[in-house]
């Protein structure tokens, strides 16, 4: 049995450990979350628990949205979808099941391109189309670095068949949180994600989490993919709610693609 002295001492070592900032041992427990998404942390109090996070409240073109009244453009260019293999790097961050994407991978519309650098899900989805949320939405999200452009293209998910590629992230999701988890033997294409059909709604807004940066093109896809009641429940026994509520679209309009009819 260990001596009072000896619980003293490691006692003091832990206590000593967070206050000088030493990283935590896989042993022990995880900082928790600076934001969340209830409670004293939540959407609404983002903005006040860091500096940073300020655009949270005073930013005017902040995202999700409910999509509404959106306006037909014939002119809206296709999305270039490049989306390339690429070995499963999965990561259960406290706040979303997120994919880090292998470099390689990109978007091109109208000649810009951007690289797909990551995708994570929200339950249930972020957002709404005339008023109707869906039982979870896909974000893959793009970034040019250089020309200081992100774009986000989301993708909404009913209950209904199957999915298989969420079938297999669903079964390797790390049960340390925090932890990436690189699986070689397993080969993932995002592209196995995107509707037959590409028509979409484009509208400018943020990043739906903190710091909720701006400006973010958003390209919401319009036809709806499936996921069986099965994974929608797994994902909900991670994750009960990770949605921001929808934004003000403050003056904002909102486009919409008629191609591939």
């Amino acid at each position: 049995m260990p001596t009072r002295l000896a619980k003293f001492a490691v006692a003091v070592a832990i206590l000593s450990g967070a206050i000088l900032g030493v990283r935590p041992t896989a042993a022990q427990k995880e900082t928790p979350a600076p934001w969340n998404y209830s409670g004293a942390a939540g959407p609404d109090h983002w903005s006040d628990l860091e500096p940073d996070f300020k655009g949270c409240a005073v930013g005017q073109h902040q995202s999700p949205i409910d999509i509404r009244s959106a306006e037909e453009q014939p002119d809206l260019a296709a999305i270039r979808f490049d989306y390339k293999l690429s070995p499963l790097k999965i990561i259960n961050n406290g706040h979303t099941v997120q994919v880090n994407y292998e470099p390689g991978s990109s978007i091109a519309v109208n000649g810009v391109s951007l690289a797909l650098k990551q995708f994570h899900f929200h339950h249930p989805s972020e957002t709404a189309i005339d008023g109707q949320h869906y039982d979870m939405e896909l974000h893959l999200v793009h970034v040019d670095p250089a020309a200081n452009r992100t774009a986000v293209v989301s993708v909404l998910i009913k209950s209904g068949a199957e999915n298989p590629l969420l079938h297999v992230l669903l079964g390797n999701v790390p049960q340390t949180m925090g932890e990436e988890v690189t699986r070689k033997k397993i080969v993932i294409n995002a592209a196995s994600f995107l509707p037959a059909d590409q028509n979409y709604y484009m509208y400018d807004g943020s990043l739906t989490t903190p710091p909720c940066t701006e400006p973010v093109r958003w390209y919401v896809m319009k036809t709806v993919i499936e996921a069986s009641p099965t994974q929608i429940a797994a994902f909900a026994k991670l994750y009960p709610n990770n949605a921001r509520p929808v934004q003000p679209l403050d003056g904002r309009t909102i486009a919409v693609s008629n191609f591939q009819k």
